[in-house]
């Protein structure tokens, strides 16, 4: 088990889980269900205790790299990957708004299982109360205040002491949480099973996952077109060159380990060494593009089954926060929603299944979104060199 890779080992996870639920069901005994419901609402407890600190450990160095980096090809970079963020989360807002009504079950059939759990699905033996040190919101603002802060005094310090606190949250996600992660995700699925409810929501998410990687491809072509309009490159061409590095993210589902292919394949598209190897390394941190839409189109998605309003007030300024919270994701796979959980808890207002679920949703087609995140960087780095490689070089 461990030399598969966390897609695999998910997969298992699901299948088991709908094989003990169908099984427990059919023979009229609930000990596995709640078994699993025990270690889950334990697992849970834990996830919500560590949101903070994720928030805290990630988004303080992020911004206070930013912050103590010189130049405007820093700052046009981070400008650049941020708005290519926003524009993808937009684009997968007015698809999702647009086709999910006529895609998605009626929202009434699945509000009791996402808001009340404990009306359709099977509550654990106990669980162990694991309250977060501060709430989601107080930690947001102390991690700008923090990062901001940092980068104005020059705080050197303090700047190793937030790096070596997001050494540590990091080990606790690539070692704690997302090796267990299998196993809650199993019991999500045995007790959605055992409520007669897991066909219908794989069966309409298997939609939602079409039209997300279908948005993938639109915004990797957008990227490359406006990237091969500004240098003069054919962006299919472009396009082209980049699959390796979409293969290689697809096997890897990190975009920090697929920095070597990424970086290789955007010089083979005539961009300059100093500007690629400045922009692909700073946007396998940044640029998040493909993880937005995928999180933007499944946190819809479930809010659209649990009968929850999901209209533009609600959504763009979660897309925003989102955009900037993408900074904070750490280089795992499955970084990217564990960055997000305190947005879509605080923002969406999720419960505790639907973060769960959130969770399941995303890990699903990690990949995809990773391989997008990186293709993507190609094109941003067409752009600065477009805009600055020449003048660098004079």
């Amino acid at each position: 088990m461990k030399k598969l890779g966390l897609l695999p080992k998910l997969v298992i996870g699901i299948a088991l889980g709908i094989v003990i639920g169908a099984v427990s069901n059919s023979v009229g005994t609930e000990i596995p269900v709640r078994l699993l419901a025990t270690y889950n609402g334990i697992f849970s407890q834990f996830l919500n205790f560590v949101i903070p600190l994720i928030i805290i450990g990630f988004i303080v160095p992020g911004i206070a790299d930013l912050g103590t980096g010189a130049g405007k090809t820093l700052a046009s970079t981070a400008g650049i990957a941020y708005v290519s963020t926003v524009c993808a989360g937009t684009l997968a807002f007015l698809t999702a708004t647009f086709v999910f009504p006529m895609i998605l079950t009626d929202g009434s059939a699945f509000a009791n299982v996402f808001d009340n759990p404990e009306h359709t699905t099977l509550p654990g033996y106990f669980t162990v109360e694991m309250p977060a040190i501060m709430g989601v919101m107080s930690a947001l603002i102390l991690a700008f205040v923090m990062g901001l802060g940092i980068a104005v005094v020059k705080g050197e310090g303090l700047k190793k002491v937030f790096d070596e606190f997001q050494s540590i949250i990091s080990k606790v996600i690539s070692t704690i949480i997302i090796p267990l992660l299998p196993i809650h995700v199993m019991g999500i699925f045995c007790n959605l099973t055992y409520a007669g409810t897991v066909v219908t929501i794989m069966s309409t998410f298997a939609k939602v996952f079409v039209i997300v990687i279908i948005l993938h491809c639109v915004m990797i072509v957008l990227q490359y077109l406006i990237g091969g309009a500004l240098s003069g490159k054919n962006p299919f061409v472009c396009i082209k060159n980049m699959l390796p590095a979409y293969a290689t993210a697809i096997g890897t589902q990190s975009s920090a380990a697929t920095i070597p292919v990424t970086n290789a394949q955007t010089k083979l598209n005539g961009v300059s060494a100093e500007i690629a190897d400045f922009v692909v390394p700073l946007c396998a941190t940044i640029h998040l593009s493909g993880s937005t839409i995928t999180l933007t189109c499944c946190s819809m998605a479930i809010m659209m089954m649990s009968g929850m309003t999901c209209g533009f007030g609600t959504m763009f300024p979660f897309i925003l926060m989102l955009g900037v919270t993408m900074v904070a994701a750490p280089g795992v796979p499955g970084g990217a929603v564990m960055a997000a959980l305190g947005l879509l808890e605080s923002m969406l207002g999720f419960s505790e299944v639907q973060l769960s679920l959130m969770i399941a949703l995303y890990l699903a087609q990690d990949s995809f979104g990773t391989a997008c995140n990186v293709t993507g960087d190609g094109a941003i780095a067409l752009i600065v060199d477009a805009l600055f490689g020449k003048k660098q070089k004079a």
